[in-house]
């Protein structure tokens, strides 16, 4: 994002305490409210995330495409915002969302489901390896 498209709404509060990326954006992170489901990451800069905080629907900042988009006016897959959260360091966003329908442009539920990477049981904790012979 070379320069920032529309002046933000966003509450003063909440922007100041904002740590942005080069570019101005948050990544933030959907997540299904009731099952804790990852379901997405998208980017916001302040103007996304005030329209989110106030309209209810997740918006997003398209890297690509240099717009705003919010998740299901074209593809009919609405996340409806449950809560917003800032992590501990306000670099990151998360919105529990109520998702209808795939949240990934796949078409998929989310859009970490396709490519599970292998990892190895030397890594995992004691009480999450494979017991033996399994």
């Amino acid at each position: 994002m070379s320069a920032s498209p529309k002046a933000s709404s966003l509450d003063p509060r909440i922007a100041a305490r904002l740590r942005r990326s080069a570019d101005g954006l948050v990544p933030a992170i959907a997540q299904q409210y009731d099952t804790g489901e990852v379901l997405m990451l998208g980017w916001m800069d302040d103007e996304a995330l005030h329209r989110t905080l106030t309209t209810g629907r997740c918006t997003y900042w398209s890297r690509s495409r240099q717009e705003y988009w919010v998740k299901g006016d074209t593809s009919g897959h609405f996340q409806y915002v449950k809560s917003v959260a800032l992590d501990c360091d306000a670099d990151t966003v998360l919105v529990q969302v109520d998702q209808v329908g795939a949240a990934c442009h796949t078409g998929t539920r989310t859009c970490f489901d396709a490519d599970v990477l292998p990892v190895s049981a030397d890594v995992l904790p004691v009480s999450d390896a494979p017991a033996p012979g399994q």
